[in-house]
């Protein structure tokens, strides 16, 4: 198996990200993207790990339950020091736009500053099990639309990192949002990836400026259907499950 990626390294990266820019497109577009933040090498490790099955807690094919098709694997506790590091680092600058967000939303519930204190008040509520994970695709697999949602405890913002090339190791395979408005027709958006690039995006809802006054917007995502070649993806949920 490759080297996996520094922990350091990737909590450094995470943290010098233009937040006030992704914080921007979070409120206007509902997603936010980052550019290439893992490195191809680090994407292949990444990747690679899918194979080492002792190093996850379950696998789920996602036809057995009417997901969609392909498979994806949730990661055991203690989570690899790489996938370990990306979510304790992405969280603190997500955890401000979080706690805006349960404000203008009109929620009791308030987010810590560390992740691990948010990951101590799932536990208490009895969510212990992780909800990292990493996903394949083949030819002609997909993602139904759906939120991902564990458990009472949640935390409204999530991250996805493409580690496979568009155009190379796969084509298809689009990654898409649906905002359902109050009153209105759907909006859907498409958002192209590179490889080693993140997209933030709500987990179930967000808050924006209707015509008149503050909405709630329900959101969901999917994958469309890969045509060829083979795309993996890291997913980072900062909340576990029951």
């Amino acid at each position: 198996m490759k080297a996996p990626p520094d922990p350091a390294a990737l909590a450094t990266r995470i943290r010098a990200l233009a937040w006030a820019t992704l914080d921007d497109a979070l409120a206007t577009e509902g997603h936010a993207t980052t550019g290439a933040l893992l490195t191809p090498a680090e994407c292949r490790s990444l990747a690679a790990g899918y194979a080492h099955r002792a190093q996850f807690r379950s696998r789920v094919v996602m036809a057995r339950h009417g997901f969609g098709s392909g498979e994806y694997q949730y990661y055991a506790y203690p989570l690899p020091a790489d996938v370990a590091a990306m979510r304790a680092a992405f969280y603190p600058p997500l955890a401000v736009i979080a706690n805006r967000w349960a404000a203008a939303l009109g929620a009791t519930m308030r987010y810590p500053d560390a992740h691990a204190e948010f990951l101590a008040r799932c536990h208490a509520a009895g969510q212990q099990r992780p909800t990292a994970l990493l996903l394949e695709y083949g030819p002609g697999d997909y993602n139904c639309l759906h939120q991902d949602v564990y458990g009472e405890t949640l935390f409204p913002l999530q991250v996805a990192i493409l580690l496979s090339r568009p155009g190379e190791d796969f084509t298809g395979g689009e990654f898409v949002l649906t905002e359902q408005r109050p009153r209105k027709q759907s909006r859907v958006a498409v958002v192209p990836l590179v490889q080693g690039e993140a997209v933030i995006f709500p987990v179930r809802l967000r808050p924006a400026q209707g015509v008149t006054r503050l909405q709630r917007f329900n959101m969901r995502h999917g994958v469309s259907r890969v045509r060829e070649g083979r795309r993996h993806v890291l997913g980072l949920i900062f909340h576990d499950a029951t």
